[in-house]
């Protein structure tokens, strides 16, 4: 939990797929309204403000009121954790792999 006390870790903000996909659909617009990102599920306001909650706590989203209505709006910067993670594993397997295929290649010769 490293950026701008985050009360939740990005990780498990992202575990779930609701989540995921609001963050998908936040990610292809400036803001969205509360009523128009439920009218994507198939679950009531409720759940997925308690979803959207998750996600402001790792940081992840912001909102705002606009009169009776709450747009919510991506801060994709959290995610860099998990960029990294994933980066980090990535050159793991990389490497652990090209050692592999050589130790195969030496045995064949």
């Amino acid at each position: 939990m490293s950026e701008n006390n985050q009360l939740r870790d990005v990780f498990d903000a992202i575990a779930d797929p609701t989540r995921r996909q609001l963050i998908r659909l936040l990610a292809g617009a400036e803001e969205i309204p509360l009523h128009e990102l439920t009218a994507k599920f198939q679950m009531g306001r409720t759940a997925v403000s308690k979803h959207l909650t998750i996600l402001k706590e790792a940081g992840l989203v912001t909102d705002r009121k606009v009169g009776r209505e709450t747009r919510f709006r991506l801060n994709a910067s959290p995610l860099r954790e998990v960029q990294d993670w994933v980066v980090f594993y990535s050159n793991f397997w990389s490497t652990n792999l090209s050692r592999l295929n050589r130790l195969l290649e030496e045995e064949e010769e």
